[in-house]
């Protein structure tokens, strides 16, 4: 891409490189070259950030309500006024199709506009007092410094969500950034330093994801922390983050069922899950992940889900047509190979896919695996990629027991034609989030998280701020 851009580190307001100078290559998962070069923060940018974020805090906290909404909302206008070329270095760094790089970028800007509204209305409180002449009043105040480690799946969207509901409620921010996709949210953050957000307010660094997370959290200058990845290093965050008693969201890992009774409207359940499953190439959060359909309606649900998967075009996210990318970097594909073979060793069956496509680029095939044994990899692992499991169930209870079966519990899925199926499936399944006959998930306006291993607190709705501010009780009598 010949317009990628040099990407730095943005520190005390200035857009710089490393002190050492180091770089990390970017490479375009769907060509394998190098395509551009990202800053290597080290120990002394570190510090430089941190500082920074301390003396932004001091101004944003004091800055007003309705003048950070002002700024934010004007953040977001700069953001929809470039989706474009934005969108262009979204494809050219991860892959996915340039369509969905660009929807990802414009609902940014509705994320930023919406955070900034609830920003206005995070009220206190005033109790009653039991005796005359007293007042009782609950504070709600920015958190402190935050510290953000955003993943590169969504690399707008992962980070603005913790970038708007911090500066929505007054907190400055480090974001770290992922490496190998990290062009689209250093402009996401230029859109609010072009609004012109206060310089310190708003920190941007990549680098070792160990090495600054290790450094970043135990830091006195961080008051929060907030995690969108894998469960195993969100619990080893989570326990540092406790060891100094800070603040923790973790959005972590899911391996979501995806529930279709045989009352359900079966083509669409097939194609709306299949539409879900291969967005992004299957990396996705809330993907849905394990398939499972009622008897009856078995083999008409894999037919269609089949025949979805093996109509989707895959190639470079830049060209027209193009359904789905390539995976984003190339340890997907040996491990989703891995994931694959021990199915089919098992004796599952494969529908669709199972291949690496050519040998330039880190395409995957769309892969449908059918009748898999539940001690496969797959049905226990999260399969990050463009990966359906399909399994069939004989009644309720059977398919509430393995929906729960995991300790993953992020989202899940079920369509149904019956009212009451719909509210037992809802109150049965272990899930933060749940879908019924529609995918309705990651709205601004709503709640966005899960429980068990994958995770805790909410990216999503009003909730979303809460993380973010603390509580502080003042009373005070008359003289």
């Amino acid at each position: 891409m010949a317009n990628y851009p040099k990407v730095q580190l943005h520190i005390d307001g200035e857009w710089r490189d490393a002190r050492s100078g180091k770089v990390i290559e970017v490479i375009n998962p769907a060509t394998e070259e190098v395509i551009g070069t990202v800053a290597h923060a080290g120990k002394v940018d570190l510090d430089e950030a941190l500082e920074a974020a301390e003396r932004g805090f001091a101004i944003w906290r004091k800055t007003s309500v309705f003048e950070r909404y002002k700024l934010m909302r004007r953040a977001a206008d700069i953001l929809r006024s470039r989706a474009d070329a934005i969108a262009a270095m979204m494809t050219a760094e991860q892959g996915k199709p340039l369509p969905e790089a660009k929807m990802e970028t414009l609902a940014g800007a509705d994320i930023i506009e919406w955070m900034a509204e609830e920003g206005r209305r995070a009220y206190g409180r005033v109790i009653p007092a039991r005796a005359e002449g007293i007042y009782q009043l609950v504070l709600r105040e920015p958190v402190g410094p935050v510290a953000a480690f955003t993943p590169w799946n969504f690399p707008i969207n992962q980070v603005v969500r913790k970038l708007s509901a911090a500066l929505a409620t007054g907190n400055s921010i480090i974001v770290k950034a992922p490496e190998e996709t990290p062009a689209s949210p250093a402009e996401l953050i230029r859109a609010f330093v072009d609004a012109g957000i206060p310089k310190g307010v708003i920190g941007l660094v990549y680098g070792v994801p160990a090495e600054i997370s290790s450094y970043l959290i135990p830091h006195p200058t961080i008051r929060k922390i907030t995690f969108t990845g894998s469960t195993p290093v969100g619990k080893m965050l989570a326990g540092l983050a406790g060891q100094h008693m800070k603040r923790a969201t973790m959005e972590l890992g899911g391996h979501a069922p995806a529930i279709v009774f045989d009352d359900a409207d079966i083509q669409k359940a097939a194609k709306t899950l299949a539409v879900s499953k291969f967005r992004n190439a299957g990396q996705v959060c809330v993907s849905p992940t394990r398939f499972l359909v009622q008897e009856r309606s078995f083999d008409e649900f894999l037919d269609t889900f089949t025949s979805y998967a093996k109509s989707l075009k895959v190639g470079n996210g830049m060209d027209e047509g193009v359904a789905m990318g390539p995976l984003a970097n190339d340890r997907r594909v040996p491990t989703i190979e891995t994931l694959v073979q021990d199915a089919v060793q098992r004796g599952a069956k494969l529908q669709a896919g199972g291949n690496r496509i050519g040998n330039k680029g880190y395409f995957y095939e769309p892969t449908v695996i059918s009748d898999l044994p539940l001690d496969a990899r797959a049905m226990n692992e999260e399969p990050f990629g463009p990966l359906a499991l399909v399994n069939r169930f004989s009644d309720f209870d059977e398919v509430v027991q393995e929906s729960n079966r995991l300790p993953f519990g992020l989202a899940a899925y079920a369509f149904t034609g019956s009212a009451t199926t719909a509210q037992r499936i809802a109150a049965s399944v272990e899930t933060g989030m749940m879908t019924i006959n529609h995918l309705g998930l990651a709205l601004p306006e709503v709640p966005f998280g899960g429980v068990k291993d994958s995770g805790y607190g909410s990216e999503g709705g009003s909730e979303a701020l809460e993380p973010y501010l603390v509580t502080k009780f003042v009373t005070q009598a008359g003289l």
